[in-house]
């Protein structure tokens, strides 16, 4: 097998959903959080179980965990864009929320459930930042009444999407502990835990790529793991053949509109031939339509 990508969901969870690796989980949790949110222990409430794959090898495997604060983590890398992204992201979320409410409880003793959604995909195409932290707000004074609701949104693709890429420019982008993970789950090819630049050598990321190096799998985890890079390849494939036909399908109609327009103002067809590059028929084509309009 070639090296392991941290960015398939089984990866991910062998490197952060394991009792040995909290440390890591640690780390990244707190990469993304503010000040206040920061946990030195963590308590794994669904830790890493290979046995899950026999059931359904393209299951959704988050990372669900309390801090020593009472507050609740859900860390789920996403592998392709599918519908209602957006809802499942707050249903996961809610089900964080409510499930810590036990027989006999009331509600003060729920805590701050924070969602933390990790996407190999631009979900929020509007924003240039990798990095979104959502919450509920008054719409006109932006009071945070609801504090317990907090949902980030970490977009890979935004830190880096370049496969030529190389070391020194993926060093120029690293400004603070988040861009540190967001590199090696973007290019850990790039990486050698023995031989890190000085601004990337932290223990955590030392120890990631050495989990990532000397990762084994059972044959079930294989299977599913080889069964989840399919599908991140087949999507991958299908958009860029979507945005290409987009593309190739927005050339065409600029020129038919140019060809239109050229017609409509008296241009012969042997100078309308030679500034769109369209053929002769599909310029008889268009005279057509314009003399039945």
């Amino acid at each position: 097998m070639n090296l392991i990508s941290p960015r398939v969901d089984i990866a991910f969870k062998k490197i952060f959903g394991v009792e040995e690796n909290k440390d890591l989980l640690i780390s990244l949790i707190n990469s993304i959080v503010s000040k206040e949110d920061q946990v030195s222990e963590l308590t794994l409430l669904n830790p890493y179980n290979p046995k899950n794959f026999k059931q359904d090898k393209l299951s959704i495997l988050d990372v669900k965990a309390r801090g020593e604060n009472g507050r609740c983590f859900n860390i789920e890398i996403q592998i392709s864009d599918e519908a209602d992204y957006d809802k499942r992201a707050l249903y996961y979320w809610d089900k964080l929320y409510t499930e810590q409410l036990k027989v006999a409880e009331d509600y003060s003793s729920l805590s701050k459930a924070i969602g933390i959604h990790i996407s190999n995909f631009t979900s929020i195409p509007n924003v240039d930042k990798y990095h979104n932290v959502f919450h509920i707000t008054e719409k006109q004074t932006r009071i945070e009444y609801f504090k317990d609701l907090e949902l980030h949104t970490i977009e890979l693709k935004k830190f880096s999407d370049n496969a030529q890429e190389k070391l020194p420019d993926l060093i120029a982008k690293i400004r603070n502990s988040l861009d540190i993970w967001v590199a090696f789950l973007t290019r850990y090819d790039l990486l050698k835990g023995d031989n890190l630049p000085k601004l990337l050598d932290t223990k955590s990321l030392q120890k990631a790529i050495n989990v990532l190096e000397v990762m084994n799998f059972t044959d079930e985890e294989r299977d599913a793991y080889e069964d989840h890079l399919k599908w991140l390849r087949v999507e991958a494939n299908t958009l860029k053949k979507a945005e290409a036909k987009g593309k190739a399908e927005g050339e065409i109609k600029s020129k038919l509109e140019i060809a239109k327009n050229l017609i409509a103002m008296g241009f012969d067809e042997k100078a309308i031939l030679d500034i769109t590059g369209l053929s002769a028929e599909e310029i008889k084509t268009i005279s057509r339509v314009i003399e039945v309009l």
